[in-house]
């Protein structure tokens, strides 16, 4: 039987509901989702039945993640959930069920297998960079050109084949 963890929308899309699998989630995605535990008791139902486990991941595992996420430039996208079901993942060694790319993206570049829900998922790994619209510099900074202050904006540096390396991009 195959283990895996879920993200917030494996659960709005009923995943869990319609398997048998094995199935662990973290404690931020437990709250993300509490209106349908609140409305049904079918979420505490997969936990009363041991289907579902909810465990906080290990903080090395977390600090992998904000590292990896930090190299690729997802981190601003990615909500404390997300970081913390790829954590879990890397820590149970299982698939990661999401069908948000950016969380899609940071685990195809920490090598973890993702099971989209509805979508066909990602077929590129992507890096992300961050470059000043006035000045044209590209920068590590999120939220200001180091050069003149104007707000930065995000885009793929490279696409990649998922089967590809990734490759090293010199950012000032």
């Amino acid at each position: 039987m195959v283990s895996r963890v879920l993200d917030a929308t494996s659960f709005y899309a009923g995943v869990p509901f319609s398997s048998q699998e094995q199935n662990f989630t973290t404690p931020r995605v437990f709250e993300e989702i509490k209106h349908i535990k609140k409305n049904h008791d079918a979420v505490q139902a997969l936990i009363d039945l041991g289907r579902l486990k909810i465990i906080e991941p290990e903080k090395k595992f977390t600090e992998l993640v904000l590292e990896k996420a930090s190299q690729t430039g997802d981190l601003p996208k990615l909500s404390k959930g997300d970081i913390s079901v790829l954590a879990l993942c890397i820590q149970l060694d299982v698939e990661l069920v999401t069908d948000d790319y950016t969380v899609s993206n940071v685990a195809k570049h920490l090598n973890l297998k993702v099971i989209p829900i509805m979508t066909k998922g990602i077929s590129k790994v992507l890096e992300s960079i961050y470059y000043c619209p006035a000045c044209n510099k590209v920068s590590k900074k999120i939220l200001e050109c180091p050069i003149c202050g104007s707000k930065l904006k995000r885009k793929s540096s490279k696409r990649k084949s998922i089967t590809d390396p990734i490759s090293k991009r010199a950012i000032v």
